[in-house]
């Protein structure tokens, strides 16, 4: 077969069609939207902010959708932390029990939020409770998955961890900054 012959077989309308359903199979998890729709959501966040489309994608199939009824929690104080929880739709409710039983709301938390951070540093305790306010969708993203994305892609898990630290130094930063006007307020 000449040079011209083999480029011809490359164009030929068979071909072609061929390809298309080739690569418009590969293709349909894009068209379906369903993912995508997960993606754009999980973009929202700085976790993910710096991953491209196709680390995204990856991380996206780690990442569980849960759906929680009016006050049933997430997780509970003292419980092993295992997971961080990203909050698609409802209201959560991060709380605290006082030695005399009392509730105390520390956070509301709605769409865009996300809660248990930490879990995905280690499984230390968890130290409140998250009980969905309304019926409430989030996301959980697991310890073990992360865990198993630093061997798989290091490069996305880095990133994630990068996010993590910059964001529990920054509560920690608020946490300091909120002790410090309650001292200066109670002198």
């Amino acid at each position: 077969m000449s040079v011209i012959d083999k480029k011809d077989a490359f164009t030929s309308p068979i071909k072609k069609t061929a390809m298309r359903i080739f690569w418009g199979n590969l293709r349909k998890e894009d068209r379906d939207g369903t993912d995508n729709d997960k993606i754009k959501f999980l973009k929202k966040f700085p976790f993910f902010q710096s991953l491209n489309k196709r680390q995204l994608t990856e991380v996206s199939h780690l990442v569980y959708e849960r759906q929680y009824q009016e006050n049933e929690t997430l997780f509970t104080f003292g419980q092993p932390g295992a997971a961080l929880f990203f909050i698609q739709s409802g209201e959560v409710s991060v709380e605290i029990t006082s030695e005399d039983g009392e509730v105390h709301q520390l956070a509301q938390l709605s769409k865009y939020s996300f809660v248990g951070e930490l879990a995905l540093l280690d499984e230390s305790p968890r130290s409140a409770t998250a009980r969905a306010i309304t019926p409430s969708v989030v996301f959980a993203f697991f310890k073990s998955d992360l865990d198993k994305l630093l061997e798989t892609d290091p490069l996305i898990a880095a990133q994630v961890y990068k996010s993590l630290a910059t964001i529990v130094g920054a509560r920690l930063k608020a946490t300091n900054e909120l002790i410090e006007k309650k001292q200066k307020a109670a002198a």
